[in-house]
C-alpha cells in the first residue's frame, strides 16, 4: 500500500507532498517548507511514521518549490532531483529569493537530473517522469499507475492552470502538455496540483474552463 499527505507551506500556499510505502520507503515531492514551524511539522510527521527518505523529487524549479530544498537535503543527506531544462531558474533562484522576501533561502545542488519518461522505482512505487513543459522550461509530472496518482506541480489544477506570464513560460507549451501528457491518463486518476485541491483528470476534461479534451 502506498500513501500520500500534503503539506500547505510558505506565503504561496504551496503543496508538499510526502509519499511512502508500508515499509517506510518514502519520497518528498516539492519542498517548499521556509519557516522552521513548517519545517518541523513535516520532519515530526516523517518521524512519527518512520519513514525512510529516498529522494527529493522536483516538478519544477520555481522558488516557492525549492525552499525546503537544501534543508531535506542536508538533514536527511538524500538525492535532490530536477529536470535540466530547469537549470536556468535554479541559476536564478537566490535572486527570486531576495525579490519575494525569503532572506534566508538556501541554494541547493542538483544530484540526479530526470530523463524524460523515465521510471523511478522506490519500495512500492513506480514513478513515470512526464515532461509537462509550459508553466517552466523543464516542468515534469509524476505519475503513480497503480494507485491512479499524478503529482503534476503547476500545470494543472482545479478548473485551472498554471501561469505562463513569468520568464521562460510559454502557453502553447502548456496547452499541449496538458492534452498530451495528462488528459491522455485514466480519467480516474487523482491530480495532486502544486497549488489548491486535488482533483481528478475526467472533471478537468470537461470542466477545465482553459483547457478542454
Amino acid at each position: 500500500m502506498i500513501h500520500q499527505k500534503s503539506f500547505t507551506c510558505n506565503p504561496f500556499q504551496e503543496n508538499s507532498y510526502l509519499v511512502w510505502d508500508d515499509a517506510g520507503m518514502g519520497v518528498i515531492i516539492d519542498p517548499g517548507c521556509y519557516t522552521y514551524d513548517e519545517r518541523k511539522e513535516l520532519h515530526d510527521f516523517i518521524e512519527s511514521k518512520g519513514i525512510k527518505l529516498q529522494y527529493i523529487l522536483n516538478t519544477h524549479a520555481h522558488i516557492d518549490h525549492l525552499l525546503g530544498v537544501a534543508y531535506f537535503q542536508q538533514t536527511y543527506q538524500i538525492p535532490f532531483c530536477l529536470h535540466p531544462l530547469d537549470k536556468p531558474l535554479l541559476e536564478d533562484a537566490s535572486n527570486r529569493a531576495q525579490v519575494y522576501g525569503f532572506p534566508h533561502f538556501q541554494m541547493a545542488e542538483v544530484d540526479r537530473w530526470f530523463i524524460n519518461d523515465e521510471q523511478i522505482q522506490i519500495g512500492e512505487m513506480n514513478f513515470m517522469v512526464l515532461f509537462v513543459p509550459g508553466h517552466a522550461p523543464g516542468h515534469v509530472a509524476f505519475y503513480e499507475a497503480s494507485m491512479g496518482w499524478v503529482f503534476g506541480g503547476d500545470v494543472l489544477f482545479k478548473r485551472s492552470i498554471g501561469r505562463t506570464d513569468f520568464p521562460l513560460c510559454n502557453h502553447a507549451d502548456l496547452v499541449n502538455s496538458i492534452r498530451t501528457q495528462l488528459y491522455t491518463l485514466p480519467g480516474e486518476t487523482v491530480v495532486f496540483p502544486g497549488h489548491g485541491p486535488s482533483t481528478r483528470i475526467e472533471e478537468e476534461k470537461t470542466a477545465n474552463p482553459f483547457v478542454k479534451a
